[in-house]
């Protein structure tokens, strides 16, 4: 029984061996410009994404729900330098909801200056997060990246480029 084990494990380790190994970032990148666009078209408020992020800032997830115009919801996934997870998340439905939900329970700790803007801080036990309300449509940045990071995310959010004229 012992050399059947032994024989097994160097098949094992044979095949280990001679296998391909991927190497290289293990994040799966997404492009989310596309859907950006696309959802900018149909959404009832301006929709916000990064520009002039770092190349190691990696789009992971995108989404965007519109089907009800009076509750749409925008997303975008980022594994940030640090290999920490941070997102943008926009909606004009419930600020409470969002935050708690997408902020993962985060309590209010202040508030933070973001490119001349004021943006309330959350941290919790699992994310932290930016939150910045107006005119109805709440946007938040949050993940467990950190503080800084997340307001690096939030400085770089712009509206979607106004369609071209036909």
């Amino acid at each position: 029984m012992v050399l059947s084990l032994g024989a097994c494990g160097l098949v094992v380790g044979a095949l280990f061996l001679v296998s391909p190994h991927k190497e290289g970032d293990p994040v799966r990148r997404v492009q989310y410009e596309l859907t950006f666009q696309q959802a900018s078209r149909v959404s009832p408020y301006p929709l916000l994404a990064p520009q002039g992020l770092a190349e190691r800032w990696r789009a992971t997830s995108v989404d965007f729900s519109g089907f009800d115009p009076s509750k749409t919801e925008w997303h975008i996934g980022f594994i940030n330098p640090d290999d920490k997870y941070a997102a943008v998340e926009q909606t004009n439905g419930f600020t409470d909801e969002l935050v708690r939900d997408k902020g993962k329970r985060g309590k209010p700790v202040g508030s933070v200056n973001v490119a001349g803007e004021q943006w309330k801080s959350y941290e919790g036990p699992k994310y932290r997060s930016l939150v910045r309300v107006d005119n109805g449509i709440t946007t938040m940045v949050t993940g467990n990246a950190d503080f800084e990071d997340l307001t690096v995310l939030a400085a770089s959010l712009r509206p979607s480029p106004p369609p071209a004229a036909l």
